[in-house]
């Protein structure tokens, strides 16, 4: 793949990490990029998303602890921004 088009989706996904949780570290937005795969997975595949989740029912008890803490944090992120 291009070296250029990683290094851009790079910064698009720091970008989106920091706009939807308000902080970004390597950790976050690598669940960020979990979380936003299996999301639109999900969405666009569900048959393909629930075969994924009974085959893996430990990966999926992993995925459920991820876009809970994304919530969390999106949620706080929210709460301080309207504050303001």
């Amino acid at each position: 793949m291009n070296q250029k088009i990683e290094e851009q989706v790079d910064g698009l996904l720091e970008k989106y990490t920091e706009l939807l949780l308000g902080e970004s570290s390597p950790e976050l937005k690598e669940k960020v990029k979990l979380w936003s795969l299996y999301m639109h997975i999900s969405k666009s595949m569900p048959p393909l998303a629930k075969h994924w989740n009974e085959t893996y029912p430990d990966a999926k008890e992993g995925i459920k602890e991820i876009i809970a803490e994304i919530k969390t944090l999106n949620e706080a992120h929210r709460s301080n921004t309207s504050k303001r």
